[in-house]
């Protein structure tokens, strides 16, 4: 494992191991977290730094055909919060 896809302030034996079957289970879930931290106004670098973020980077670097890389969905999920907060419709 690269030392870029584990967060900086998590150790590596606090981090539990976790199966693809139970990252893809929680795949809604993670999303949501990211959705929250991104709604909150928090940098990029903190939010790198979250269980959620390198759970989705697991996901991506092992299915990358079927969950976007964490970088994209944070774009995406910036974003639309700024539309919203601008008063823009979000398109769908």
């Amino acid at each position: 494992m690269s030392a870029r896809s584990l967060p900086a302030s998590l150790p590596k034996a606090t981090i539990p191991k976790v199966t693809i079957g139970e990252l893809e289970a929680n795949y809604p879930m993670y999303c949501k977290a990211l959705r929250l931290l991104v709604r909150e106004g928090r940098t990029l670098k903190k939010i790198q730094r979250t269980v959620c973020w390198h759970r989705l980077e697991q996901l991506h670097q092992c299915l990358p055909s079927q969950y976007k890389d964490p970088d994209y969905l944070f774009l995406l999920l910036r974003r639309e919060t700024n539309r919203k907060a601008a008063g823009l419709p979000c398109p769908t």
